[in-house]
């Protein structure tokens, strides 16, 4: 929070300050690092080490100034296997910014998620899923030895494809048990995914199969959402798709339509000799061979293709290991899908850890997935936090238990303090971790802890083994730990960055212009970030979604969430700073999404006044200068708000409006 003095502040993060005392205390040495942290401390730390709370922020500075043995710990306690050994964790090499990681090891990491962990069988759930519209009908579970041969059947199909070891195969579709199936065969196989968001248009489909020349493609023949067939073949097709593999959605329904070269998903695994559909010797790699290309929002211009290596899933399992405390036995949902950064974590952080990954297939914001949550057993629930402020709206969880819960997690865009409060209700205030970080990370730099006391959205940590920076006016790196805001860079030195672009210079993006910080040059990251009084960290947006208003910086996440609370018929907003024709200081114009649109009778001339008289409390020089009702805010396939467009709309439109 901005400073934990705002008496508001306090009463709404002592919430999670009551869960932290009454709680985490007892449960402290359950979690995995406090139970590290008891049996390793005083070797990791020495004298300094108390307990694992006390002990976190030096066991944090252990895990940046001891990479040898904090991520041999990390590797020992998920149970990593290498079919060569690396020779160290790091060695400087000028080829890899901040150094190279596992020199001269060799793994597959869809080999290592197929693998039972120590005190788990091969008889254990790594599936548990359900379809929408089956709400009432018992829960399908897929075990991991289930999963392996499923995979190893796809593995070999895919070798009758008789493509290059290397090549990019595409997956099109929604985050189901198939899709999974799929994207670890093709890692195990030794091809390369290519991540396509099932909610694209042709047209974004084409650039993604171009750019990383893509040699087929998985897809549905539709997709399925309360019981209406929204097409996807036919997307792929108009996308002109190379040899495309097509699983019908309905099961055994024969699939019409088919071009030449694609193939049914029938057809496809019948390629396989079935006497050995069952195994696959798994291709293993040198650490920073590809497994995954994914790609960045691309909401103007041609997306950055970001390549994840075996090196990136090791990054997520750790994040999910430490920040959200993913243990044995644990079930994990977090509705997403391939074509973005966070399906494919799921998949590691849950069967890297020996967890089981939930899947729905339906619409999140109904009470069918809110049951999901229930009948899973879910442990770790990870969300947008759109999706609680539906659920809050709608209050379609109201009735299902979700005790199981131990934490949430949420990531991709600015939360909401109100929101959160509301779903940590729901779980006798359970804490909610907040995770930040990119897909050219492959996880997280800044996130939060179960052994520190959580604010609501804000972040308690820098993320395990990695050190973060915020610049001040000049560009220049702040002293750490000191209060201030500004734009954000990250040490270069942490595993499971990206190290290169397939279609962009990855130096010139990340590393040109920036300062030097003991002797290395740091990682531009691109979001604004604020270092509180109280050592929380809280972000601000991308530093391009920050305004001049009246000669002072402020971001527009900072007043939406002023906004956001001014009136209880308003959903949203998006503040804007939209320069006036002619020329001139920007003048702030605040979007407004109304709940209920087809009633809706405010007044905007006194919305604009509760609006102003609220954000006296930010800085009293803030004025809003008009107010525009929209149906909904225009938002990328990843749920990132796009003010950029609402600038451009705005700068014609006539003040208190409607479009």
């Amino acid at each position: 929070m901005r400073s934990l003095a705002d008496a508001e502040a306090v009463l709404l993060i002592c919430c999670g300050f009551w869960w932290w005392e009454k709680c985490c205390r007892e449960e402290a040495v359950l979690t995995n690092v406090g139970r590290v942290l008891e049996a390793r401390g005083r070797e990791f730390l020495g004298d300094k080490y108390k307990d694992p709370i006390a002990s976190f922020t030096d066991f944090h500075k252990f895990s940046i100034e001891n990479p040898e043995a904090y991520w041999k710990m990390v590797f020992e306690e998920i149970g990593i296997t290498f079919s060569v050994e690396p020779s160290c964790i790091l060695r400087e090499n000028d080829a890899y910014p901040g150094g190279e990681w596992l020199p001269g090891a060799v793994l597959n990491a869809a080999a290592n998620c197929l693998t039972a962990k120590p005190g788990r069988s091969s008889d254990d759930v790594a599936i548990v899923w359900r379809d929408e519209g089956k709400d009432s009908e018992p829960l399908n579970f897929v075990t991991l030895e289930e999963l392996r041969k499923k995979v190893c059947l796809v593995a070999n199909a895919l070798d009758a494809l008789n493509l290059a070891k290397g090549s990019a195969i595409a997956i099109d579709m929604p985050m189901n048990v198939n899709a999974v199936v799929i994207y670890l065969a093709i890692v195990l196989a030794g091809y390369v995914v290519v991540s396509i968001a099932d909610s694209f248009a042709a047209p974004a489909i084409s650039m993604r199969l171009k750019i990383s020349e893509t040699k087929a493609i998985f897809t549905q023949d539709y997709i399925l959402r309360d019981d209406k067939e929204l097409p996807l073949y036919s997307r792929v097709v108009e996308a002109k798709a190379p040899r495309t593999i097509v699983i019908p959605v309905r099961g055994s329904t024969p699939i019409k339509g088919l071009r030449a070269d694609d193939l049914s998903w029938e057809d496809f695994l019948a390629k396989v000799n079935h006497a050995k559909a069952d195994n696959y010797t798994a291709v293993e790699q040198p650490a920073y061979a590809f497994t995954n290309i994914l790609f960045s929002s691309g909401t103007t211009g041609e997306p950055k293709a970001i390549p994840w290596t075996h090196l990136t899933p090791l990054k997520s399992a750790a994040d999910g290991w430490c920040h959200m405390d993913i243990r044995r036995g644990d079930v994990v949902a977090w509705p997403t899908n391939l074509g973005w950064m966070m399906g494919p974590w799921l998949v590691y952080a849950s069967l890297l850890n020996g967890a089981s990954m939930a899947l729905y297939n339906g619409s999140l914001t109904s009470s069918g997935f809110a049951k999901f949550v229930q009948d899973a057993k879910v442990t770790m629930l990870g969300l947008v936090p759109s999706i609680a402020r539906s659920w809050k709206s709608t209050d379609c969880t109201a009735g299902f238990d979700w005790s199981t819960i131990r934490c949430f997690s949420s990531s991709g865009e600015a939360s909401s303090v109100d929101d959160y409060l509301w779903l940590m209700g729901r779980v006798c205030y359970k804490p909610v971790i907040e995770y930040c970080g990119g897909t050219e990370i492959g996880g997280g730099f800044v996130a939060g802890s179960l052994l520190q006391p959580q604010a609501l959205s804000a972040f308690s940590t820098p993320a395990m083994g990695c050190n973060l920076f915020i610049l001040d006016n000049n560009g220049n790196p702040l002293p750490q730990d000191s209060v201030g805001t500004g734009e954000l860079a990250l040490d270069p030195t942490f595993l499971g960055a990206s190290t290169t672009l397939l279609n962009a210079d990855h130096h010139e993006v990340y590393f040109s212009g920036m300062p030097e910080w003991n002797g290395k040059v740091l990682r531009r990251h691109g979001d604004e970030f604020e270092r509180t009084p109280d050592g929380y960290y809280r972000a601000h947006g991308r530093a391009d979604d920050t305004m001049n208003l009246g000669g002072i910086k402020v971001s527009s996440i900072e007043i939406e969430r002023i906004c956001n609370r001014v009136n209880d018929a308003i959903l949203e907003t998006a503040a804007i700073g939209v320069p006036p024709l002619g020329g001139g200081p920007e003048q702030l114009t605040i979007a407004v999404v109304f709940k209920d649109q087809s009633s809706q009778t405010e007044d905007l001339n006194q919305l604009k006044l509760a609006f102003n008289t609220a954000l006296k409390k930010l800085n009293p020089l803030f004025k809003v200068s008009s107010v525009v009702v929209v149906p909904s805010l225009p938002r990328t396939a990843s749920n990132k708000v796009m003010r950029r467009v609402l600038r451009k709309e705005f700068t014609q439109q006539p003040k208190h409006s409607k479009i």
